[in-house]
């Protein structure tokens, strides 16, 4: 590990779990799709077709890191379909074309629901994730962080595994049912997440935005049927797996772009909320600051340039923002990266 990269580790794990010292910038480089690589949940050839297209984006991470003074952390960015747990309770994936795959619902009923077992961990495509992950494991060394996959909550799991239009009917009209199916998701995924940390040891729980942070300060998941429902159905449907993961795992880190600002109340609720990533064309951002500012980390991934600055006016004393910025070419980024972080109080 070089000393930039130590520095980084501990200036994050400071910024999420510590004493405040300055809002964090991560310049992501212009990474290679899965889409463009071939989704390795989606296909039956052997996973070490996919190594390289991993190996490839940690290289470039690694090489972004180096040439600038930003506060990066290079891993092994794994992040792919958002169905991978849905597809291991027997969901297809179907690959639309230029975009990830996706999965498609097998719960129409109750009993249906009911039906389906929790799968184990040997079951495709977990099995592949995880066989990818040894192989890439044996390509960069023991210390380099290997990511999760793409992580929906276990509410938004079972969303995909049941068709929409009657998970939301059975919300009401069946709601035991809905809990149980939750409930397996729930336990699939801490499954998941405690065999990841035993099996590969040097972690980084993030799917997005593109951070690190270390793993005992919890776990990353996507909420985002959270806009569809109702604050008493999300404490029901929602926050009792949020709040298990969070006391599990050491804290949580939540993703949600959808128009979920009622829930904000619940979010609330949760646990060493570690950081709330929302998308800001859902949002109130003022609302979001005034509320989270010294409860959690606001990352904030997808702004502009000038969108940064206006967040920064609006930012309150005990605000902490993490920005991820993009930018075409390491030139680029390096300008783009002095004038943000001197907007930041930090050169």
């Amino acid at each position: 590990m070089t000393a930039k990269e130590e520095r980084n580790r501990v200036f994050l794990t400071n910024l999420f779990c510590g004493e405040f010292s300055g809002h964090a910038v991560i310049c992501v480089p212009p990474l290679v799709s899965s889409v463009q690589a071939g989704d390795y949940a989606v296909s039956n050839e052997p996973v070490k077709k996919w190594v390289s297209w991993a190996v490839r984006n940690y290289e470039l991470m690694r090489e972004w890191h180096e040439a600038l003074d930003d506060d990066s952390v290079p891993f092994v960015p794994l992040t792919t379909t958002t169905g991978l747990f849905a597809a291991a309770f027997g969901c297809p994936l179907h690959q639309f074309e230029g975009s990830q795959a996706a999965a498609r619902p097998i719960v129409f009923s109750p009993q249906e629901a009911d039906r389906l077992p929790i799968p184990d961990l040997n079951t495709p495509p977990i099995s592949r994730f995880f066989e990818l992950a040894e192989l890439i494991r044996e390509q960069v060394g023991p210390e380099v962080p290997i990511s999760v996959p793409d992580i929906q909550s276990p509410f938004d799991i079972a969303a995909l595994i049941w068709s929409k239009e009657h998970f939301y009917e059975a919300l009401v009209e069946h709601p035991d049912a809905v809990l149980r199916l939750v409930e397996k998701c729930h336990i699939l995924l801490k499954n998941f997440l405690t065999e990841f940390k035993r099996r590969f040891g040097e972690v980084n729980m993030c799917h997005y935005p593109f951070a690190w942070a270390p793993p005992e300060a919890g776990c990353w998941l996507s909420e985002d049927e959270a806009g569809c429902i109702s604050t008493r159905m999300f404490e029901k449907f929602c926050l009792p797996f949020l709040v298990d993961l969070s006391e599990t795992f050491g804290g949580l880190f939540v993703h949600c772009c959808a128009y979920a600002d009622h829930q904000y109340s619940n979010f609330l609720k949760i646990p060493n909320l570690r950081g709330l990533n929302r998308d800001l064309k859902a949002t109130d951002i003022k609302l979001t600051i005034d509320t989270f500012s010294g409860r959690t980390v606001l990352m904030v991934a997808g702004a502009t340039e000038a969108q940064i600055y206006a967040l920064l006016e609006m930012a309150q004393p005990n605000t902490r923002f993490l920005f991820n910025i993009s930018a075409s070419n390491i030139d680029e980024a390096k300008r783009l990266l002095e004038r943000i972080k001197r907007r930041c109080g930090r050169v």
